[in-house]
């Protein structure tokens, strides 16, 4: 059998690659612990370790092994068992690694938790998973703390701790369809809901890497987002363990030159993140010297803008990716040779390899049994939601996204079903009238909502929230000339009716906007 983790380069079936994937990450004997750690050369570099002065460290798979073993034996000793969900709030440090993998040695779940919550969200996520232990440091302990009825360790004690333990030699066998991750939705239309993230999933993952992303083994990938989120968890940290290939970590936040600074000083050639790094790479940062193999987006729907800025300043377009927290990355622009096709303004690709997708009561879909590297069977507790993700006759999983495909097999983002705007019997995609007003010389960022006709007549009016770039006055002028761009280059029963300036788009912590915060305004 082919190493799931490398593939076979002579293997040109993308169906077959995904089969071969499958097999072994759903085995009832898989481990969390080898798949991701012990099955690679202990001398190979699994990450990159930054730091915001830009200096590095090598951090291998055997210095892994080594130091998850050993903390896993101090987290056993600290009542952390099989099967217990684990809340993690970390940086991206090397600790967080070796906590991770310790944790799945064990056979305990991840619950990843964002350095940017506040309690609230934290309590949330800790009581709705019914964690007992909380993985956290002093930067960020005064947040955990006020929770009830948890134990909070230092991660930096169990560090020091780890320096004299004996190195654990059990490693627990969870099986495919065992849950090593739960993940908790962004709650951009409602309550978190948590995704239990079996480990073969890790097939699914592993085909957008090869796929999409198409990470070459002397690539420098860094895909730039959060392991408190979904993508960042899945492809930034999960996916480079699962498949054995160098990524990069940086431990600081985001600004627009330092994220150049990295790319240069680094050499990186394959780079992924949301759309909103890239508008802010445009606007605020000199991009000299920076040339990508591959660029990616997902996140949110990408405007055609950053396509002609990737062309322009990357070195390569950059490439639109669709996916959920319920079910990863499963349409995109595909990298990979084997299964490429040429762009199509505004749409975010096709299918990926191993799912098939379709469109069922103007939603985008994916068909159950066509998609073998499905992974996602419901919420964690939550029946009635679950239900609402799939077809009363459970052939379809919806994603309550609306959208629309061509003969081609090409799909179109058009709105978060809630967020569709109804007006005069229209149905309105808040994405379509943002793509013209992005391209707007004065707009740095905008998002469009639907607001109650306050004629009664229309049902809904449009209305759309700006972000200017520097230089720019928000007047009635500029609002003018917006609304005019809407009616002249798209169409004049979409055109906002309402232009509000604001210094910045309200976002969930991962970066999506918060559209029914802006409704609400």
């Amino acid at each position: 059998m082919n190493d799931p983790a490398h593939g076979d380069p002579a293997r040109e079936d993308p169906a077959r690659q995904v089969a071969d994937w499958l097999e072994v990450y759903g085995a009832s004997d898989a481990s969390a612990a080898n798949l991701l750690c012990d099955r690679h050369d202990p001398d190979s570099v699994a990450f990159t370790l930054v730091e915001p002065d830009l200096t590095s460290a090598a951090f291998t798979y055997g210095d892994l092994a080594d130091e998850s073993r050993r903390m896993a034996t101090v987290l056993a000793a600290s009542g952390v068992a099989a099967g217990d969900r684990v809340p993690v709030l970390l940086g991206k440090r090397r600790a967080l690694i070796v906590a991770l993998v310790a944790l799945w040695r064990i056979g305990a779940v991840h619950v990843p938790l964002f350095t940017a919550f506040a309690t609230g969200a934290i309590a949330l996520r800790v009581e709705g998973s019914g964690a007992r232990v909380v993985v956290t440091d002093a930067s960020q302990r005064e947040k955990v703390d006020p929770i009830d009825a948890v134990t909070v360790l230092d991660v930096d004690d169990l560090v020091a701790e780890s320096q004299t333990a004996e190195p654990s030699t059990d490693d627990a066998v969870v099986g495919g369809d065992g849950v090593f991750v739960q993940l908790y939705t962004s709650g951009t239309t409602g309550k978190p809901k948590g995704v239990p993230v079996p480990l073969r999933a890790l097939a699914s993952f592993q085909a957008y890497q090869h796929f999409s992303l198409d990470v070459a083994a002397d690539d420098v990938f860094w895909n730039a987002a959060d392991p408190g989120w979904a993508y960042g968890l899945y492809y930034a940290l999960i996916t480079p363990l699962a498949t054995g290939r160098t990524s990069l970590l940086l431990n600081a936040g985001f600004t627009p030159q330092s994220t150049v600074s990295v790319l240069n000083e680094f050499g990186v050639t394959n780079f992924a993140g949301a759309p909103t790094i890239y508008r802010s790479l445009r606007a605020h940062a000199d991009m000299t010297g920076v040339r990508l193999r591959r660029a990616s987006s997902a996140g949110e729907p990408l405007t055609p803008d950053i396509v002609d800025f990737g062309r322009a300043h990357l070195g390569c377009e950059v490439r639109d990716h669709y996916g959920q927290t319920e079910i990863g990355m499963v349409i995109g622009n595909h990298w990979n040779a084997d299964v490429a096709m040429p762009l199509k303004p505004g749409s975010m690709g096709q299918a990926m390899p191993g799912y098939t997708a379709g469109i069922v009561d103007g939603q985008i879909a994916l068909d159950v049994k066509a998609s073998p590297a499905l992974w996602f069977t419901g919420y964690d507790a939550a029946p009635e939601k679950t239900a609402e993700r799939f077809t009363g006759d459970g052939a379809w999983y919806l994603t309550a996204d609306t959208g629309k495909s061509d003969d081609e097999g090409y799909f179109s983002f058009t709105a978060r079903d809630d967020d569709v705007i109804l007006a005069a019997g229209y149905r309105i995609g808040p994405f379509d009238v943002e793509s013209v007003l992005v391209t707007h010389a004065s707009v740095a960022e905008v998002a469009v909502v639907g607001r109650p006709d306050p004629e009664g007549i229309r049902g809904e009016v449009v209305e759309a929230f700006v972000v200017l770039n520097t230089g720019f006055v928000g007047d009635d002028a500029l609002a003018s000339e917006l609304q005019a761009l809407v009616r002249d280059e798209y169409s004049k029963h979409a055109y906002p009716r309402t232009v509000h300036f604001m210094d910045a788009l309200p976002k969930t912590p991962s970066g999506k906007v918060q559209r029914f915060v802006l409704r609400r305004q």
